[in-house]
């Protein structure tokens, strides 16, 4: 990836007159050397991974921890039921977050969006989005190519890692990523998309990374819903003309700062925080 700043993609895409998507494929062109339609269509496949994903979704399964399973079972019925406050969308949001993150800790195959431990933000998004909109299918892989680009400036400018950067890293840069992505499919122009992934990212800073019994499902899989969630209520800021007060690289930046500052004990070693609480302690015997 060439791109170190977000302000290095939004400024070559309105110099050239592209979308903000354009240079990162054109990127990634140059980067695996493979024609447009490879790169697309490589980037269709983790679209249509997410769906298959999410389709899959079994509501008796449950992780070999015993910590998870059934609970995005337990959403959809509750939306169907209309009792929600949420609305339809935001509730399927919701839901499909839980559910990819039981997936991956029942082994069910998933997206890695960056991570696993986060992989529930994106596609309950952007899947959602499309159930919502009826957005042809090439805009959401677009819209992947926005969020892939968000995600690379942050792996490389700050970190996708809990265990370097908390989880900041994971949950908030999927955040960001989401909602980038949305602000992209809502025909947001390049400024409008930074700064919906600086708004996203804002709120997660300083999040941080202390899993039950050291695995990836308590907090982690209803965090997803957090941050699949303020991706979509940080895009619509963006969208209504809000902008950061922090320049979004800067906003990146300081994550890194962070990262870098939480202790070593909260950043995925299940040392400190939720980790050690008596009911972590005692809902788990591994």
């Amino acid at each position: 990836m060439s791109y170190q700043k977000l302000k290095d993609i939004a400024d070559q895409a309105k110099a050239q007159g592209k979308a903000f998507w354009q240079p990162v494929i054109e990127d990634d062109m140059k980067e695996r050397d493979v024609t447009f339609a490879e790169s697309f269509e490589n980037m269709r496949k983790m679209l249509l991974a997410m769906k298959e994903a999410d389709r899959a979704y079994d509501p008796k399964l449950r992780s070999e921890s015993g910590l998870s399973g059934g609970d995005g079972a337990k959403l959809e019925a509750y939306r169907k039921s209309g009792k929600g406050i949420a609305g339809d969308f935001m509730m399927n949001v919701m839901e499909k977050a839980i559910k990819m993150g039981e997936s991956n800790a029942c082994m069910k195959r998933i997206v890695a969006a960056p991570t696993a431990g986060s992989c529930g933000v994106i596609p309950a998004v952007l899947l959602s989005y499309e159930a919502n909109r009826k957005v042809e299918e090439d805009r959401l892989v677009e819209a992947l190519f926005v969020a892939a680009g968000i995600g690379e400036v942050i792996a490389a400018s700050a970190s996708i890692s809990g265990a370097e950067g908390g989880c900041q890293a994971e949950i908030g840069s999927a955040s960001a990523m989401a909602a980038g992505a949305v602000a992209y499919l809502e025909n947001g122009d390049c400024e409008t998309i930074i700064h919906a992934a600086a708004l996203a990212l804002k709120n997660m800073l300083g999040l941080t990374c202390d899993p039950v019994a050291g695995l990836v499902e308590v907090p982690c899989i209803k965090r997803n819903v957090a941050g699949a969630v303020n991706a979509i209520t940080s895009s619509q800021l963006a969208l209504a003309g809000i902008r950061s007060a922090i320049d979004p690289d800067e906003v990146i930046d300081s994550m890194r700062r962070i990262g870098r500052l939480i202790p070593e004990c909260l950043r995925e070693t299940a040392k400190e925080g939720l980790a050690i609480t008596p009911s972590a302690l005692s809902a788990v015997k591994l």
